[in-house]
């Protein structure tokens, strides 16, 4: 299985009731066989353009795992879904999640550090 990040872009009317749209997006995703690693919600904001008419969108984001036939199937699925006005699914580099994790990691030693030395 690999790791992919989904964008979706749900209908602003959407923003006060949600739940009803993520479940059906997160049931389509544990239907194909799929696992949600991480999920963050963040919120109406305005899109560059407008898509179906709308110039706002609720925006919601996953990290997954996904067997190798499930992306094709979710895509052909979140295009006909209509509380959806956008999506993203791409496969997620696996080298520069690595260099991230690493980054992060000598940042946080770093601090350590550097509070230690303050404290002392």
């Amino acid at each position: 299985m690999k790791e992919y990040e989904l964008t979706v872009l749900f209908h602003p009317d959407l923003e006060m009731n949600l739940d009803p749209a993520l479940d059906k997006v997160k049931k389509l995703i544990e239907n194909q066989k799929g696992t949600i690693k991480q999920e963050e919600a963040d919120g109406k904001k305005r899109i560059a353009y407008p898509v179906k008419g709308q110039e706002f969108a609720v925006f919601h984001y996953f990290v997954v795992e996904l067997p190798a036939e499930a992306p094709a199937k979710i895509s052909s699925v979140l295009n006909i879904t209509d509380e959806v006005l956008r999506h993203l699914l791409v496969r997620v580099d696996e080298r520069k999640a690595k260099l991230a994790a690493r980054r992060a990691e000598k940042a946080a030693n770093e601090d350590t550090k550097s509070n230690e030395e303050k404290g002392a």
